[in-house]
């Protein structure tokens, strides 16, 4: 993507989300650090561009201009966070063939952070999961799937900490339920976990214990339903203390992050970038270094 096109896509988004109220009012002379979030999901497997010929999205994507991109950005601004919220493989020729060696070193080398796990990224099994852990140099978070006796066992974890210029991020993932998407041949002796009860104690020893500044969920669970299912949604509204989720599963196109009011009336940011890796998520963060309290100071969402 050219530079001047970078731009002016940003600086749409920049004034859409202008509208979002801060969490916190910040000092006119406060010093002040930034982060940069920067998200993906249910990118399935695409890695080149989608040809001219698409209807909907004509030369839209691809891993090569994705990591312009994000290069562009951590140019920018050093402190950047990069991570994916699931349903890495599936959905052409290259899992086929590489069973998803060649998504994992992608992006390994575009520096992902962290990644949880989706519905699809089992779809050659735990076995085939796990065989391709040994390529993905980022960590994978799952905090609702207990992989005690399958192959995948300690591959995950159920949280990470990221310090970003003396910024304490936590990040913790969430899955689907398995059942009716995953069969138990693929998923063996994988069990869900109830995401509410998990994420609870997550965003407890998170904030309460770790005293992380800033508290992200990768979520697989999809964005909003018209019937009553755990969803990003209703995960802000029953929580509290999640800062940002990050969403996945559903293919929704925000055009910019949705503000909720959690369970004990603050701010929760929810953002989801549809599918394919056409678009790139970015939220920036600035803390005072006083308090280190937070707030959303930009958002774009970014086609590639």
């Amino acid at each position: 993507m050219e530079r001047r096109s970078f731009l002016k896509q940003t600086s749409i988004a920049t004034a859409a989300f202008s509208v979002l109220p801060a969490l916190e009012t910040f000092g006119a002379n406060a010093e002040t650090k930034k982060i940069t979030i920067l998200h993906t999901n249910d990118v399935h497997s695409h890695i080149e561009p989608f040809p001219a010929t698409d209807a909907s999205y004509a030369n839209q994507g691809g891993a090569a201009r994705r990591l312009s991109l994000i290069n562009q950005i951590r140019q920018e601004n050093p402190n950047v966070l990069l991570l994916d919220a699931g349903d890495i493989f599936q959905g052409t020729p290259y899992f086929n063939f590489y069973g998803g060696e060649l998504e994992f070193k992608l992006m390994s080398m575009m520096g992902y952070d962290a990644a949880t796990v989706g519905n699809h990224d089992f779809d050659n099994g735990v076995e085939g999961l796990a065989k391709q852990m040994p390529n993905a140099s980022f960590k994978m978070i799952s905090s609702n799937y207990d992989f005690s006796n399958t192959i995948m066992e300690g591959l995950t974890k159920p949280y990470e900490i990221f310090i970003k210029d003396g910024i304490k991020i936590g990040v913790f993932g969430l899955g689907i339920q398995l059942k009716g998407l995953v069969t138990e041949a693929l998923s063996k002796e994988t069990q869900y976990l109830d995401p509410l009860e998990i994420a609870q104690d997550m965003t407890r020893k998170l904030k309460q214990e770790e005293k992380c500044d800033l508290v992200i969920c990768l979520s697989h669970l999809g964005y909003e339903y018209r019937f009553d299912k755990i969803s990003d949604v209703k995960l802000a509204q029953q929580t509290q203390d999640i800062d940002l989720i990050i969403g996945g599963h559903t293919h929704t196109f925000l055009p910019k992050p949705v503000v909720l009011k959690n369970k004990i009336g603050r701010d929760v940011l929810v953002n989801q970038v549809g599918w394919a890796g056409i678009n790139l998520g970015r939220i920036d963060f600035e803390f005072s270094s006083g308090s280190k309290k937070s707030k959303p100071v930009d958002a774009a969402v970014i086609r590639i």
